[in-house]
């Protein structure tokens, strides 16, 4: 009887189990294997030796062991327990490389490949916002997480998007906002194991230092709203009605906190076209808006008592 030939997916798993990996669909599991690669991403990020670097999904450690011979110390955060991030503690007896399995549960300054990092929550033993964050984006990454934004290439361009770009969006705006953004390099599929099916980016993203002076709920909720349909002009897109009703009702809460009295007949689709015309906003498109348009129409809109938290 013939033998019937193993597709390419059979074998490079079958190769993977012969090393004594198993990797986790659910996690979405890639790891990055090529040195070459590895020193690339370490020489670009500018890490010192005095720094604490967070690795998130360090897998077999092949960058935790770099990482180690430049930093004060590793704090690696994999949530599969059957990786060897414990066995390079013991090999290694490195006092400077502390294990974790769940990176929101631990504070750091630092991040590692896979990393977009948030500041961490206030309290005692938590430390400030991250000074930098590399973020490796792999397509089956976003899968995991949950993220719909097309192909990985997509998702990092998104990130770098400059106003009037096609990728340009509110992911583009509030990232921006709050960090300056670099795309760094491109890695090709095949060096990962097993490989993804897309290539993949790696991000710089390096927190603003002091971050600016805004309310970023209430910057959030004006790029919610103009983003819906970004090709659109200003004056359209704050016709939906239910954008009318949620910014009529923070008008009469501000109102009512600061004891100003609602003219009669008071009609809110009236009071943001004024606002939006005397800002020369109206007829602007979210898609060509930079910072500093979104920063003066925020603040008009505030001054008038519109608010969108």
């Amino acid at each position: 009887m013939p033998k019937i030939k193993a597709d390419k997916k059979t074998r490079v798993h079958n190769e993977i189990a012969k090393q004594g990996i198993q990797f986790n669909k659910d996690f979405g599991q890639h790891i990055l294997k090529n040195p070459l690669i590895i020193t690339s991403m370490l020489d670009k990020s500018g890490l010192r030796p005095t720094d604490v670097a967070l690795e998130i999904g360090p897998g077999t450690g092949n960058m935790t062991i770099k990482l180690l011979d430049r930093v004060k110390k590793v704090v690696a955060c994999e949530i599969d327990t059957s990786l060897h991030v414990r066995d390079i503690a013991d090999k290694l007896q490195e006092c400077r490389l502390r294990w974790y399995g769940h990176v929101l549960r631990r504070p750091a300054n630092y991040v590692g490949n896979k990393c977009l990092a948030m500041p961490p929550p206030p309290g005692p033993g938590r430390r400030g916002r991250p000074k930098k964050c590399w973020l490796d984006v792999v397509k089956d990454d976003m899968r995991t997480n949950g993220l719909k934004t097309g192909d990985a290439e997509d998702f990092a361009q998104r990130l770098v998007a400059k106003p009037g770009e096609k990728l340009y969006c509110r992911l583009s705006i509030n990232t921006q906002l709050l960090a300056r953004v670099d795309m760094l390099m491109k890695v090709g599929k095949n060096n990962f194991r097993p490989p993804p099916k897309v290539e993949s980016s790696v991000v710089r993203i390096e927190p603003r230092n002091p971050p600016p002076p805004i309310n970023f709920v209430e910057w959030d909720g004006l790029t919610r709203i103009a983003f819906v349909r970004k090709n659109k002009t200003l004056s359209a897109v704050f016709k939906h009605s239910t954008t009318m009703a949620a910014l009529d009702k923070n008008y009469r809460v501000h109102c009512s906190l600061h004891n100003k009295e609602i003219p009669e007949g008071f009609d809110i689709k009236q009071k943001v076209q004024d606002i939006l015309t005397s800002a020369g906003a109206d007829q602007m498109r979210a898609r060509t808006m930079d910072i500093d348009d979104f920063m003066k129409l925020l603040h008009a809109f505030n001054s008038e008592g519109i608010h969108f938290a």
